[in-house]
């Protein structure tokens, strides 16, 4: 891969990828990191990234992988906060629904979360995200099964009371 083709890859990818880290660890400043030091690391291996059948999904997974690495090195104590500063680039604010989705997400367990992004928001088929997570695909389909059950219920418009009346 050339420096231009890396550089149209990096161009149609940044924003998508960003939105499925983003949906997968629920921080929007830390998914764009991430993201963006997976493509540091893919400009780095190229060679091996031109062979990858699915180069976007390899910067996708060294990205959530980073983004793992760094939430265990903050929760045990070896890295200080630094997200006080905000947002390092001006970015539209992201609506409502979009708000209220990361959140339920973030309620759901990581296999869930992780194939519902993969599937719903990567737009992966089961077979690709069974191959993404290395979980065979009945459990992928298990786990969206039960992550979009989890979601309806979350996503809710308010409590859901079956003996109400609806006059």
């Amino acid at each position: 891969m050339d420096e231009r083709e890396f550089d149209d890859f990096y161009a149609a990818s940044f924003s998508r990828l960003t939105a499925q880290v983003y949906a997968m660890i629920g921080n929007r400043d830390e998914a764009q990191e991430c993201v963006q030091e997976a493509f540091v690391r893919a400009w780095a291996h190229r060679r091996k990234l031109d062979k990858a059948e699915h180069p976007e999904a390899w910067v996708r997974t060294t990205a959530y992988r980073l983004a793992v690495s760094r939430w265990r090195r903050t929760v045990r104590g070896r890295r200080p906060a630094d997200r006080a500063l905000g947002p390092a680039t001006e970015s539209a604010a992201p609506s409502e629904t979009h708000v209220a989705l990361v959140e339920a997400l973030k309620q759901l367990p990581e296999s869930q979360r992780q194939a519902l992004v993969l599937h719903h928001i990567a737009d992966l088929p089961v077979h690709e995200v069974a191959r993404e997570t290395g979980a065979p695909e009945g459990t992928v389909k298990a786990r969206l099964s039960r992550g979009r059950a989890a979601l309806a219920l979350l996503l809710a418009d308010g409590p859901i009371d079956p003996g109400a009346s609806h006059a």
